[in-house]
Parts: C-alpha cells; structure tokens; sequence
C-alpha cells in the first residue's frame, strides 16, 4: 500500500518540509485545475499531467497502474480515484482539500469586503471559521445504494456492455466497462447490471446508442436498501414501436427477471420508463411498474422512509445518519423556531428534527420525493410537518412571507451541485427572521462559492439582496463517498 506522503507528493501537494498550502505551489492556478478535473472523473490524467510537466521518471507514476493497463483498473482509477490509498490517508487528503477550499473563500471574501467580515467567528488557524475534523465513513466499501448504468460499446466491440464510461463524447472514445473493480459499488448492484447485460444480449433489439441513430435498451438504474431489497428501472427509447409491440417488451424483460435467468437478482421492484430524452422524470414520463412494490423503504435516525424511484436520497445510508446528525447538531433547533428545509428530497433532516422544534417547512423540487415525505411523517406519526413540491424560488419567497410573525427560522440548504437559485438566496438573505443557516454542499469549490459569496457580501441593492449579511461560523467535512475526492461540507452561518 502506498503512503500518503507518496500520493500527495505526485499530486504535489507535498514539499520537502512537510505540507504546504496548495496556493504557494506553482503553477497558481493548478489546484483549481485539479479540483475541477477531478470532480469530473478526470483525476488520473491530471496526475499524469502533474508528473509530465515536471520532467521527472514515468515511474512516478506506477503507483496508480499504468494508463494502458486494464480495463477495469482504468475505470477505477477515473471514477474511484484514491482507491489504492488507505482510507484513513484518503481522509487526510480529502481534509486538506476542504481546508483549502474554505481558504480560498476567505480570500474571495476579503476581495469584496475589502475587509475581513469573519473576524467575530472562532477559527482554526488560517482560516475563515471553525473547521472541524472530517467524519469519515461508517462503512468503506459497497455503500452505494444507488447506482446508474450505461449501456454502450465494451472493449471487445460489443454494443450490449452494461457499465460505466470511460473516454469522452468530445474524443469519441466512448468505452463502456463493467464495474466490477469499482470498491464504491456493492455486489448487489453488479449483479443486476450483469444481467441486465445477458438481458440484451439475447434480446432482438438494439440498444439505443445515439438518439438520432435508433436502437431501444438504454441505462439501469439499481437501488437498495440495508435490508437488502432492490429495485431495479430500465430506460428504454420508443422508437415508432406501437403500443402492442410496448407491451411485448415489457412482458419480455419481466419474464426474464421473474421466471429467466435473471430471476437470482431476487428484485423487490422492477420499473420501466419510456423515455426520449436523457433524463426524464416522473412526471414527463412515468415509472411504470412491471413487477413487485412501488417503493422500498430504509431505517434511519429512528424513522421509516419511503423512497420511490426517482426520489433524492444520499447513496450512503450509514453516511447519511452521520451527516443528518451534524445538521441536527449545528442547527440548534428548539421549540420556539421553526425549521426550513429547502431541497429536502425525502424529508428526512426535517422529519429527523421534528419532534426538537415547532413546525417543519420542506421545499423539494421532485413531486415523488415530497409524496414519499408527506407518507413518511404520516406513517411516524410526525404532525408538525408540511411539504411543498415545487422550484425553491417559487415557493420560498411566498412562504416566508406567510411566516411573518416574528418567530424565528432555522433554514437548512442541501442543493444538488448547481448550488442554490439566485433568487433563493435573496429570499433567504432578506428574510429577517432567518437568523441560522445550515448549508450542505456536496461541491463547495463550484456554484456554492457563489452563493455564499452573496449571503456574506454587504448589502447590495443592484443584486436585491437588502438583509443583514450572514457570517461563516464553523464548517465540518463529512466523507460520504470513501474512494472518490468528494466529501460533504456542511457550513454553519449566523447573523
């Protein structure tokens, strides 16, 4: 196994003394290169990179496996990049890469304050707030409890290979590659995919490649539970095909799954969504039901969740508990305020908080989620809970007025990686009675530092934002994705 200290010095994060900040390396602007890069999947060629531009032997690069070498190994190397590293070291490294991160944002802040707001927060040294250690993951290996399949050309040609992608569309060098090796994914998952893939290697059918170039079979999508239930959903493009010919492939693919080969995957449900485009949600295009239950259900933080097919929720359940504990924690929610969660996919940090505050408000953009919400709390008895589907910047603004009533808010923010709507963060900036903001960012060096620039920024009447600016207070890393350089970063603001 190889050290961090070797990892760290090919990436060069490492000098000779020991670690520096990454800003006083050259060239400036490599670390964003490198964040950037590796969050799209294209961690292993910056190293390469790295190691070229610094003239030294490829050796430097053997640790990682050579570029050329197996399928599978190239594919864990691009999607699971710290793989090879011990966790503990991956955590070192993924510690570092927040800390930097929150110090560029100070600099940012600094810029446009021209002064340094954070100065009332406690802080660790060097920094803009409070940075706590990063919590690592309850469970390494296997935790995903959702995984998405392509389907496309296997390094042996064949167009029906069930896998991730390797290569880009620009480079037309797509290959698709089983996922065997990836650590991230549990055996469950790869067992469905691998049928999947014997599925349509018998099927009459072509998969649907390229939209304008035909073909049917498209992704599989795998998730599962603690308990070990599995629902599986098959896209697949129309095409002209008539209803009746529909309706012979759906009864194809659940005969396979039921009474086939594919029988051993024991699904608990097995969905089918007709779709042209690439992605669809229920309402566009609806979730058919081939076979079994509507939805699956998980155990977390003392409550019984509902998850339907396209439903949000974290793709490690151990994980999750760990972070929904930390918003809980930095929250201080009590009786006498209430709790907004906006982006609350299934509720569950709301539901999880209940019972410590007056009123619960959800805001989730996806109507499934909001309905697996609404069941959860009616099934754990929670009534002091209301959940709204719909766009945040819709229904927030409208919201908050009909709150006031001089009752403080607690909010909670957990957006996918686009960050929040600009109109959102005006809403939240302007709404007096927010006083806590809890911020979970699952990329907080992209569209996050944009918004937390402006709930920090001075008052700034071209951009509507007219409320008090909120001050960063304490920030805690929270490893969801062991294997990968992503983490969550939960941050607290007060004002």
């Amino acid at each position: 196994m190889h050290s961090l200290r070797c990892f760290l010095s090919r990436v060069g994060l490492l000098s000779k003394p020991g670690l520096l900040p990454w800003c006083a390396r050259k060239p400036p602007g490599w670390s964003q290169l490198f964040f950037g890069s590796a969050c799209k999947g294209n961690f292993t060629r910056v190293i390469a990179k790295k190691c070229q531009r610094g003239q030294k032997s490829q050796k430097k690069l053997s640790y990682l496996g050579p570029l050329d070498g197996s399928w599978h190994e190239r594919l864990a190397d691009v999607v699971t990049p710290l793989w090879r590293l011990r966790y503990e070291e991956q955590l070192k490294v993924k510690f570092e890469a927040q800390k930097k991160i929150l110090q560029r944002l100070e600099s940012y802040l600094q810029m446009l304050n021209r002064v340094n707001v954070t100065t009332a927060a406690p802080k660790s040294e060097g920094l803009c707030c409070l940075l706590h250690p990063i919590i690592p993951s309850p469970v390494i290996d296997g935790y995903r409890n959702k995984s998405t399949f392509s389907v496309n050309r296997g390094p042996d040609g064949n167009p029906k290979t069930v896998g991730y992608y390797l290569g880009s569309w620009r480079d037309r060098n797509i290959i698709c590659v089983r996922s065997n090796l990836l650590k991230n994914i549990p055996e469950k998952h790869n067992q469905v995919a691998q049928y999947y893939e014997a599925f349509l290697r018998q099927s009459p059918l072509e998969p649907c490649l390229l939209f304008h170039k035909g073909g049917y079979w498209r992704e599989l999508i795998v998730r599962t539970n603690s308990q070990g239930h599995t629902m599986a959903i098959i896209t697949f493009h129309p095409q002209e095909l008539t209803q009746e010919e529909l309706c012979v492939q759906k009864e194809t693919v659940k005969e396979f799954f039921t009474k086939g080969p594919g029988a051993v995957c024991d699904l608990t449900s097995l969905y089918f969504q007709e779709s042209t485009m690439t992605r669809c949600s229920h309402q566009q295009s609806p979730y058919q039901l081939l076979l079994g239950e509507p939805h699956i259900f998980e155990d977390l933080l003392g409550l019984k969740i509902r998850i339907s097919p396209d439903a949000f929720f974290q793709i490690n359940t151990a994980g999750a508990e760990m972070l929904y504990r930390t918003v809980g924690e930095l929250s201080g929610v009590n009786s006498n305020t209430i709790l907004l969660d906006i982006c609350c996919g299934t509720g569950v940090i709301g539901l999880s908080l209940a019972q410590y505050t007056s009123q619960v408000l959800g805001i989730e953009l996806v109507e499934q989620a909001v309905e697996d919400a609404r069941w959860t709390a009616a099934f754990n008895g929670i009534t002091n809970c209301e959940f709204h589907a719909g766009r945040a910047e819709k229904i927030l603004p409208q919201l908050l007025k009909s709150k006031e009533d001089g009752q403080l808010i607690v909010a909670v923010v957990n957006p996918a990686r686009a960050g929040l709507h600009y109109q959102v963060v005006q809403a939240i900036r302007n709404c007096r009675a927010i006083c806590t903001l809890v911020f979970v960012s699952c990329k907080p060096h992209g569209e996050t530092t944009r918004n937390i620039i402006e709930l920090c920024c001075p008052p700034n009447s071209a951009k509507k934002l007219f409320g008090e600016p909120f001050v960063l207070r304490q920030a805690v890393p929270v490893d969801l994705f062991p294997h990968t350089p992503h983490c969550e970063l939960v941050l607290l603001f007060t004002r």
